[in-house]
């Protein structure tokens, strides 16, 4: 798969690498042309220098062929851009902005470009936002015998309350994440699209909930 990545700061430099390591085809935009000695030698994909904005830019990086893209540059304003004109004029499925105004974060997270404050931006975060699958552990108890986790839903799940999801893992759901926004978990709770859920489990058991939810809620009850 092609990935375009905007911005080659710590993030960015550290998602182009362990995409190009995992053997998919990535390009990275950056305005400084320094900036590119993060990627290290053995780097294979290619190099852009110029506005991640630029619609002459993103069609030297091959935009249009991208199954996702990644706007994680120093600025709102530019990665927000960037990863509208991807979206609108390229037409890219997957598509992620770092955003540092949690306000701002919330109003593209209802046009349905998924964003993260920046307090909480890894690159593993971003990672998730692109090609969502399996967990995320965020937390251990002591014993390590509990694990929180952010988990991936099959849009199957959509529409479909809490309740369910629980009685269907086993595990309990602590909270969801909505709009960038962490809402309490009830029973009668609906998933919405967009939703993140984060859920307490044994640790043992995290990789059969993943395939549990990664599934689309017909499957599962046709294989019952």
């Amino acid at each position: 798969m092609h990935f375009v990545i905007m911005g080659c700061g710590r993030v960015g430099a550290t998602l182009a690498k362990a995409l190009d390591a995992n053997g998919h085809s990535v390009a990275v935009v950056d305005r400084d042309p320094d900036a590119f000695l993060k990627l290290g030698p053995d780097f294979k994909g290619a190099t852009i220098t110029g506005l991640g904005f630029d619609r002459e830019t993103l069609t030297q990086a091959r935009t249009a062929d991208a199954f996702a893209f990644a706007a994680v540059s120093s600025g709102d304003n530019s990665n927000i851009l960037a990863a509208r004109v991807a979206r609108e004029t390229f037409g890219v499925p997957n598509v992620a902005a770092r955003i540092y105004d949690p306000d701002r974060a919330q109003v593209f997270e209802r046009l349905g470009i998924p964003t993260v404050p920046t307090v909480r931006w890894t690159a593993e975060q971003v990672m998730r936002k692109l090609v969502p699958q399996g967990s995320i552990t965020e937390f251990r108890e002591p014993s390590g015998n509990l694990v929180l986790a952010e988990v991936h839903l099959d849009p199957g799940w959509v529409a479909r309350p809490i309740a369910e999801i629980e009685e269907a893992t086993g595990a309990r759901v602590a909270y969801v994440t909505r709009l960038s926004e962490g809402i309490v978990a009830t029973d009668e709770l609906l998933i919405q699209d967009g939703d993140l859920v984060h859920l307490m489990c044994p640790v043992g058991r995290l990789s059969e909930i993943e395939r549990i939810l990664d599934k689309p809620v017909t499957a599962r009850e046709e294989e019952e």
